[in-house]
Parts: structure tokens; sequence; C-alpha cells
């Protein structure tokens, strides 16, 4: 999870469909394409790329009762994966979890990959948000209670192991040719915000500034 920077001003249809009776929609076409831009095709819960499922999510939920008048509030809609979407869809992330249009996850999240294991964790325990946030993020990576949600969490692990390898491969290049523009600009695209996963590859990084002084530009 990146911080996103989300445009304004609002789609213009979520207010004409919110005068509507009943039937109003929340994903019509200029919601879509402005998600998506917005949060660079990426869900930004994993932080996977290219969705091939994704869904506007509501950071706080307009159904069961539970803050209605946000069904169609601009600051409320998210870009998501289907899967995550329905992990998050537990009673516990109903009020908790970080908006991160409003707030840097980095700053409050450390991310980590340590063999076959994803470690989300906040850096306060105080800090009630990132800590829901944080077991979140790793039950989307690691809950195995039905078979299909076993595949996608899978899926989504091997996803993140390839673009960190791709993320060590490049480091280990740059070593061997600290004067490569090439795999400068490699890995400036890497630690982007936009990249797959770049709050774990940026985590990386900034965890080993020492050996990497270099790159601590890209992830300022």
């Amino acid at each position: 999870m990146v911080k996103i920077e989300r445009s304004f001003p609002p789609p213009a249809s979520l207010e004409t469909e919110s005068r509507k009776k009943s039937g109003g929609s929340y994903s019509e076409q200029d919601v879509i394409q402005r998600l998506k831009g917005d949060f660079h095709n990426k869900c930004y819960i994993c932080e996977i790329k290219n969705l091939q499922d994704p869904e506007v999510e509501h950071l706080l939920p307009h159904k069961n009762g539970k803050y209605p008048e946000r069904m169609f509030d601009w600051n409320n809609l998210f870009w998501a994966c289907g899967h995550c979407n329905k992990v998050k869809n537990q009673a516990k992330y109903e009020d908790g979890i970080i908006d991160c249009c409003r707030q840097d996850p980095e700053e409050l999240l450390s991310f980590r990959l340590q063999g076959a294991n994803v470690l989300v964790e906040a850096k306060s325990e105080s800090d009630s948000q990132a800590v829901l946030t944080a077991m979140l993020i790793q039950e989307v990576f690691h809950l195995k209670n039905t078979a299909m949600r076993d595949y996608k969490r899978e899926m989504r692990f091997q996803e993140l192991n390839r673009e960190m390898n791709i993320l060590y491969d490049n480091l280990e290049e740059m070593k061997k040719n600290p004067k490569s523009k090439i795999v400068m600009r490699k890995l400036k695209a890497l630690l982007r915000r936009e990249s797959g996963f770049a709050a774990f590859k940026r985590n990386y990084v900034r965890e080993n500034a020492g050996r990497f002084p270099e790159l601590l530009q890209y992830i300022a």
C-alpha cells in the first residue's frame, strides 16, 4: 500500500447517480476510468498491477446500514481487486484501515518479504488503523480458508516474489556496473509508487540505505 494522489473534482456521474431514488450506480464509466488512472491500475491493498477483476471498493461500507451517505462519496471509492475486497469484507475492518489518499502508508507500516512470509507491521502499536491495515494485508497474502482464496493468495505471493527478484537482480547489476545509466533507469522505474508491490521494494531499499544510498532519491 502506497500513497495515492486522488484527482479532483469528483466524476460528474456520482452527483447525478446519487439523486436517483433507487438503482443509482457508483461505478459509471467516468468513475472507473478515474480510479484506474489515479490508482495506476493497482489494487490499493495488495498492489498487484493490471487488474483482471477490478472492483470499486468502499473504504467505509455503505451496506447494511453502515455509512449509507458515503455510497457516492468520491473520497470513499477505491480501486481494488476482487480478492482483497472480499478479504476486507469483515466487520473488524469496517471502521479502521488507513486511507492511503490522506495518509502515507509507508510512514506508518513496514513491508517485508522474508522467505515464504509476507510481514507487514505497524510502526506504532498504538496506531489502531495501522495495526488493522497490517492485519488486512497479511491476510490477503496468507489467508487459506477456501480453495479459491488459497489460489488467489498464492498467485499474489508469487507475483510479489517475482517483482522482488527483479529488484534484487537489478541491485546486483548496479553493484557490478555502478555507472550504468540503464540499470539506474530500471531501478528508478521499479521504485516508483506506480510499480507493482512498490511498498515492499521501497521498504527494502529504505532498510538497506547504507548499501544503496544512491537510490534514496527515488523513494523520497
